[in-house]
């Protein structure tokens, strides 16, 4: 499969990851950009966010940040997400205003994966007994994350957020689980886009189990399914500073643009 890499194909894996983050959340355009909210997971930042930031101007900046503190109400925190499409002069402010900056590497897969993957029993997640499997392999995944942050006070409540969250993308998102020994011990998940672009998503294995071959033969299960419903590319985004990132380029993925996501958390 030919792949040709372009400034239009990293703009559409960019906005096929904004489209996942809003799927069957409250979004609405307005004031130059994109309003994402979740008013029942007001902690979720995926869920509550600004994307596809067109404003250009320090007035239309302005409107801009005024308006978050009436749309946001009901969180803790406020969050851009910007890309190499928004204007330089809304990054600058967005320093200026203290927020956070952190990355995410937007790769797509343009032709087969590279590698044969491990014999495994990976299954669909379906039936309620599924996703109470998921929700404690998920709870293990929040939880290592959860000790990396530099404050870790978000407790448990975040990552069953995650579960009701992603269940209620279903089944457009589609969760796969993998076993070992008849043990549940990894999901990713997959999201075919409606653009000719997919993408793959929440990789983890549990520490156990790493280095089996379990998040290869996963990623060849969600990849599948990607471009068996419809998916010419598969996208993935990836934290630059963490070591998965390597795997997926050995496996054909190419990085092709950079998310920025600016966090302020507020006092109290």
């Amino acid at each position: 499969m030919a792949c040709m890499f372009s400034r239009d194909l990293a703009a559409s894996a960019l906005d096929v990851d904004t489209a996942l983050m809003a799927h069957r959340c409250e979004q609405f355009e307005a004031d130059g950009a994109l309003w994402i909210r979740d008013r029942e997971f007001p902690s979720i930042y995926d869920a509550n966010h600004v994307t596809r930031v067109s404003a250009s101007s320090p007035a239309e900046i302005d409107r801009l940040l005024a308006r978050m503190d009436t749309e946001y109400a009901h969180c803790a925190h406020r969050r851009f997400h910007v890309d190499f499409r928004t204007h330089p002069l809304v990054t600058a402010r967005l320093a200026l205003e203290g927020y956070a900056r952190d990355d995410t590497i937007m790769m797509v897969l343009g032709g087969p994966l590279t590698g044969a993957p491990k014999e495994h029993d990976v299954r669909p997640v379906k039936t309620e007994d599924d996703w109470k499997t998921y929700a404690t392999l998920k709870a293990a995944d929040w939880e290592e994350h959860r000790r990396r942050l530099p404050d870790p006070r978000p407790g448990p409540e975040i990552g069953e957020a995650f579960v009701h969250i992603y269940r209620r993308k279903a089944p457009e998102l589609q969760y796969f689980l993998a076993f070992l020994d008849g043990k549940p011990a990894a999901f990713f998940s997959s999201w075919p886009g409606s653009t000719g672009v997919g993408q793959v998503e929440d990789l983890f294995t549990l520490p156990a189990f790493r280095h089996r071959g379990l998040a290869t033969a996963l990623m060849h299960r969600c990849v599948g399914d990607c471009r068996e419903r419809g998916a010419r590319y598969v996208a993935i985004a990836c934290d630059p500073t963490d070591t998965p990132k390597h795997m997926y380029a050995a496996m054909g993925f190419v990085p092709v643009a950079l998310s920025s996501h600016y966090l302020k958390r507020l006092a109290g």
